[in-house]
């Protein structure tokens, strides 16, 4: 595992866009990228990176095809809390050459959720799988909507969210849990480990505990962000502030390992 400390949270949102975009421009293989993509907060420099990139001319998106982790069940596209309009929103609105065919969002309003969620799995796996997932964490350490104590070999799935969840995602929803959907569709835990590389950013004081755990901790499906400790491409990218509680070893070590890498 890599454990990649910036300063501050515009400084880890460049770092992270750079290591995408220079993954992207040197693929070789005569398949797409494939790129897994989060919604939420962190991820929202580092989309707002890679768009200058790409409309400065110093990247292109024509041959990337992206997966997003999840969706809330019984949103449509045109509802301003779905994840298919906060990423349409935030991301490839402004993306001069992405083909919209590239774009797989889980389908929210599917009448058959089991079988979205199984067809999404075969189309990942029609490309080769995903070249690098990016993503968040909770600060119970969820990845996607994988709450604790989801199995770490979970593929995607329905996810009924908890009441936590919905507390902490009400301050999209007028600060109503009870409008905050209950449900959600998810890639697994293990969908986002069979990816290349994975790469979860890790930011400010309140997300300390779950980057803690994740670096450190035992791997338990109490903490589904543990599960990257098996992984052989594992990256966190944090800031300074989701530090606070690292050991003063463990800090000092990622400092010194990675004091002379690029990416």
């Amino acid at each position: 595992m890599r454990v990649v400390i910036q300063d501050n949270y515009e400084k880890m949102s460049k770092w992270a866009a750079d290591y995408i975009a220079n993954k992207i421009r040197s693929h070789k293989e005569d398949r797409p990228f494939v790129l897994g993509l989060p919604t939420g907060s962190s991820p929202i420099g580092v989309y707002q990176e890679l768009v200058r990139q790409n409309q400065a001319g110093e990247l292109s998106f024509a041959n990337v095809v992206t997966f997003n982790m999840d969706e809330y069940v019984g949103l449509d596209h045109d509802h301003d809390q779905s994840y298919w309009y906060f990423m349409h929103d935030n991301f490839f609105n402004h993306l001069v050459d992405m083909k919209p065919e590239n774009i797989n969002i889980l389908n929210g309003m599917a009448t058959d959720p089991e079988a979205e969620c199984a067809a999404y799995e075969e189309k990942i796996a029609s490309y080769g799988g995903i070249d690098l997932f990016m993503g968040g964490i909770g600060v119970d350490g969820h990845i996607a909507f994988n709450e604790p104590y989801t199995s770490l070999n979970s593929r995607t799935g329905l996810r009924k969210l908890t009441t936590d969840t919905r507390i902490v995602n009400s301050r999209f929803f007028g600060n109503d849990p009870e409008k905050v959907p209950a449900m959600a569709l998810s890639v697994g835990v293990g969908t986002v480990c069979d990816a290349k590389e994975v790469m979860i950013l890790i930011n400010g004081h309140n997300k300390a505990r779950a980057l803690a755990k994740t670096v450190e901790g035992d791997v338990s499906h109490k903490w589904t962000c543990s599960a990257l400790q098996l992984h052989n491409g594992a990256i966190i990218a944090c800031d300074e502030e989701a530090c606070g509680e690292l050991t003063v070893d463990t800090y000092k070590y990622f400092l010194d390992i990675e004091r002379d890498q690029r990416l």
